[in-house]
C-alpha cells in the first residue's frame, strides 16, 4: 500500500512548474518501472494540462523503451533462437501495448491453411509454391512498392494487417511459416536485398552452400538459383562472398530490421527515434563476438 500512496503523490507533482521538483519526481517514477504506467495513464486521461500530459507521455515512453532494451538484450544473450520473438520485441518499440498473441494467432491461421494443402510426396519446389499460393494469392500479401520507406513496413502487426511489407518483414513471416511446418527456409543477408534459401538437409552434391534454391519473399515468392545471385552481385560490383549465399543468424536479421527502421526514420526526420534505434542496434553490436 505504501507504494501506491507514494506513486499517487508523485503523479500529483508532475505538473509542478519547478524543474528541479519535476526531475526528482521523474527519477523516482522511472525507478518504479512498469508498475507506474497504469497510474500515469489514468492521470493523463484526467488531466487537461498540456505540459503534464507531455511529461507523462515521456515518462511512459522511457519506461517502455527500457523494457524493450532489456527484452532485446535477454533475447540475444539467450541465443536468439526464436526469430518471431525477436521481431515482436522490435514491434514493442512502436506498439508497446500490442496484443502479441493476436499476431501469433494470425501467423498460426496462415500456417494451418498451408498445412491443409501439404502432401508428403510433394517436392521442395511444390511445397514452396503452395506457401506462395496461400500467402500471396489467398491472403493477398505483397511488397509495398509504393511506399517502400514507410517504417510501418518493418512492424509485423502492421504488415499482417495491411498485407504490405518490405523485403525483410515479408521474409520473416515467410520463414516463420515454413519453419513451423518443418520446411528448412532461412534468411539470407544480401547487400541491398534480403532473400530466403531452401536448405538441403542432406547436403547432397550440387547444392551450393547447402542451398537448393532461393526465394524472393518480396516478389511473391519467386524461386531462383545461385547464378541469379551471382548476376545481382556483379551488377552491384561486389565480390561474391560466401555470406551472400548462405543463411544468416537471427541476430543478423533483427539487426537489419533495426537498420531499415533507422533509415526510414532518418528520411522522416524523426531524430529521437533514430537515436533510440541506434541504442537498440548497439545492444546487438556490443554483444556480438
Amino acid at each position: 500500500m505504501e507504494n501506491i500512496a507514494e506513486i499517487s503523490a508523485l503523479v500529483k507533482l508532475l505538473d509542478d512548474p519547478d524543474e528541479e521538483v519535476f526531475q526528482h519526481v521523474e527519477k523516482k517514477l522511472l525507478e518504479y518501472g512498469g508498475e507506474v504506467i497504469h497510474y500515469l495513464e489514468n492521470a493523463w486521461e484526467q488531466s487537461f494540462d498540456g505540459l503534464m500530459q507531455e511529461r507523462i507521455e515521456n515518462i511512459v515512453h522511457q519506461i517502455q523503451f527500457k523494457t524493450v532494451k532489456e527484452d532485446l538484450n535477454l533475447w540475444y544473450l539467450s541465443g536468439a533462437f526464436d526469430l518471431l520473438q525477436g521481431a515482436l520485441i522490435i514491434n514493442r518499440y512502436q506498439y508497446p501495448d500490442l496484443d502479441e498473441q493476436k499476431v501469433i494467432n494470425q501467423i498460426e491461421e496462415i500456417k494451418r491453411d498451408i498445412w491443409l494443402g501439404l502432401q508428403y510426396e510433394m517436392s521442395s519446389v511444390e511445397k514452396v509454391k503452395l506457401i506462395n499460393h496461400v500467402l500471396y494469392q489467398q491472403y493477398g500479401f505483397g511488397g509495398n512498392t509504393k511506399n517502400h520507406h514507410d517504417p510501418q513496413n518493418s512492424y509485423l502487426n502492421q504488415v499482417l494487417e495491411s498485407k504490405k511489407g518490405n523485403q525483410i518483414s515479408l521474409a520473416i513471416i515467410y520463414s516463420t511459416l515454413a519453419q513451423k511446418l518443418d520446411l528448412p527456409v532461412y534468411g539470407i543477408n544480401l547487400p541491398q536485398h534480403f532473400i530466403l534459401g531452401y536448405i538441403d538437409d542432406s547436403k547432397q552434391e550440387g547444392a551450393e552452400y547447402g542451398v537448393l534454391f532461393y526465394i524472393n519473399a518480396f516478389n511473391r515468392g519467386n524461386i531462383f538459383g545461385k547464378h541469379d545471385v551471382d548476376q545481382f552481385l556483379r551488377q552491384l560490383n561486389l565480390e561474391a562472398l560466401p555470406e551472400y549465399y548462405k543463411p544468416c543468424s537471427n541476430t543478423d536479421i533483427i539487426r537489419r530490421v533495426i537498420r531499415n527502421l533507422i533509415s526510414a526514420y532518418e528520411n522522416a526526420g524523426a531524430t529521437e527515434k533514430v537515436a533510440e534505434l541506434n541504442e537498440l542496434q548497439n545492444i546487438l553490436a556490443e554483444n556480438s563476438i
